[in-house]
């Protein structure tokens, strides 16, 4: 079944704190956009991957990333996986993955496509919350102490059957969302899950980004 990888990278990643696109910024030598689409190719289990970037960026990613098929994105992160869908054409099996987390490990991408192999009609990699969690009120006052036995941390690449995404997204026009596995809850969809790995995390602040460098330097 062909794979093929979208990666949303049209976003500001405002919280940053810098002048460039999130996925252009560059960490140790490489750009975080050029490690994550390194990173599907060496996984050995993706066959294409498509890049949504900024209509300004078109030329620099297509430099940065020549292996991979890159179109304009959209103003949100659901218009850029829209545009990238679009360019899917008759994949059977396509990833969602985020640029910002470019030091995924190949074997946890692999887990994600056996789980589709497998019969999986929308896969996720997760990792337990380690951490307390409380349910607050909109002035911070605690109004519960939630069990975080059965609590996990969402990672990317989700991975999907062509169809179900499709399906999902037609049925949420317009519709905002950070999670493509929720969409397709919504849709009526089943979710499984498989383990992840904390080498995936997201860089999202400027401590993310320190984090990151002194695990690549490592």
């Amino acid at each position: 079944m062909t794979v093929v990888a979208l990666v949303p990278a049209a976003g500001q990643g405002t919280r940053l704190g810098l002048d460039v696109p999130k996925a252009f910024v560059t960490l140790k030598d490489r750009s975080l956009l050029e490690r994550a689409v390194d990173g599907l190719f060496a996984s050995g289990v993706v066959d294409e991957v498509v890049v949504m970037v900024p209509s300004d960026m078109v030329d620099g990613a297509r430099a940065l990333v020549p292996r991979a098929r890159v179109v304009v994105g959209g103003a949100e992160r659901t218009d850029s996986v829209r545009a990238g869908l679009a360019a899917a054409g008759d994949a059977e099996l396509v990833l969602v993955h985020d640029a910002a987390r470019p030091m995924t490990p190949p074997a946890m991408i692999v887990r994600v496509v056996d789980a589709l192999r497998a019969g999986a009609s929308a896969v996720i990699p997760v990792l337990p919350v380690a951490d307390t969690v409380k349910r607050v009120d909109a002035d911070g006052a605690v109004l519960a102490t939630v069990d975080r036995a059965d609590l996990r941390a969402v990672q990317t690449p989700q991975g999907f059957t062509a169809a179900s995404l499709r399906t999902a997204y037609d049925a949420a026009p317009g519709e905002l969302a950070t999670d493509d596995a929720g969409l397709v809850e919504r849709a009526g969809g089943t979710v499984v899950t498989v383990a992840g790995d904390p080498l995936a995390m997201k860089i999202t602040t400027a401590f993310d980004l320190r984090v990151a460098q002194a695990l690549i330097e490592e």
